[in-house]
């Protein structure tokens, strides 16, 4: 007997986005898709300037003035977001419903302000409810429930940090309070935008794990985006590879890491220092997003291209049990 997926909790559904610039249009999105189930940490790989952080933006509603949304969806539940109106999303959304993890915790703290100030800002925003995850140690209060949070993501001396100030922390430590923050309104789902980017390799590891504790203690959804294969292996559940904007491989992490199906996820995980010997690379350069290449963006660099590939994107085709492949290698030629 076959048993049914878990079922999505935020699908991001054929999303396809350009963005206007003096230059021209650059497609950002193209078709673009990615379901994350509940409880489920779901990786989203791939090369610098593939659209993996346009993609959380897209979700969290935080596109830049000249975006313009050509195709698609993005449900929360049943729920389309894009039809929100940004109060909505502002009021019912952002911090509430999905939290957020930024990049760099050198640059996402205010360095004039005291960390309990911040920290208490999505909280005054979206209306403190002593009922959202508190310790019963909090006792019901701001501050406790900040200090509770702290704790939850090992920050040492959890009262005395809130008072200090960003500059008094570690590259980790602040992380950590970033961590916190998206937290702190008890969301079901959390998006991390490579959060241990800029963190040392002994670092990187201890948050990881801090994230993967917190996500199985607290029944978190995640969709976390990276470039790096091995921190896909580490911490998530399904992966979805992009390329150029487009979905072209997802799957469970397991499945796609040991039988990858697109000639990109190949070349991808190829150049990975675990798997080979030599320093290596794939043969040409990601596309301009002014003049992307027509059909499958992958083709021009594709060892495996044939004449179809440049006629229409593929669509995506199951390949197993939780697989999709985008390639004509697998009879997805576009309708």
């Amino acid at each position: 007997m076959t048993l049914d997926p878990p079922p999505a909790v935020l699908e991001v559904e054929e999303l396809s986005l350009a963005i206007d610039t003096d230059e021209g249009r650059a497609g950002i999105l193209d078709r673009a898709s990615v379901k994350l189930a509940a409880g489920s940490i779901h990786g989203v790989v791939g090369e610098s300037g593939c659209g993996k952080s346009t993609l959380l933006k897209a979700i969290l509603g935080v596109l830049p003035k000249r975006s313009r949304i050509l195709g698609g969806d993005i449900r929360l539940g049943q729920r389309s977001l894009l039809g929100l109106s940004p109060e909505a999303m502002q009021r019912e959304v952002r911090g509430r419903a999905i939290g957020f993890i930024p990049q760099d915790p050198f640059q996402a703290l205010n360095p004039v302000f005291r960390v309990d100030t911040q920290l208490m800002e999505p909280l005054a925003a979206h209306g403190f409810r002593p009922d959202d995850g508190l310790a019963p140690e909090d006792g019901g209060s701001m501050r406790g429930h900040l200090v509770s949070l702290l704790k939850a993501v090992q920050l040492p001396d959890a009262e005395q940090a809130l008072r200090r100030y960003p500059h008094q922390f570690s590259g980790g430590q602040r992380q950590r309070l970033l961590i916190a923050a998206a937290l702190a309104c008890a969301p079901r789902i959390v998006l991390a935008d490579e959060p241990t980017t800029a963190l040392d390799v002994t670092t990187q590891l201890q948050i990881l794990k801090l994230l993967h504790n917190l996500a199985r203690q607290r029944r978190l959804s995640m969709i976390f985006v990276t470039h790096d294969f091995g921190v896909v292996a580490q911490l998530c559940d399904e992966v979805t590879v992009m390329y150029a904007g487009q979905t072209v491989e997802s799957g469970p992490v397991r499945d796609v890491l040991d039988s990858p199906r697109h000639p990109y996820t190949r070349l991808l995980l190829a150049c990975h220092p675990a798997r080979q010997g030599e320093l290596a690379g794939i043969p040409g350069s990601v596309p301009s997003a002014l003049q992307p290449p027509s059909g499958c963006r992958f083709h021009p660099r594709c060892p495996q291209a044939r004449l179809q590939c440049g006629a229409a994107p593929p669509s995506r085709v199951q390949v197993g049990a939780g697989r999709e492949v985008a390639c004509v290698l697998y009879g997805g030629a576009a309708e």
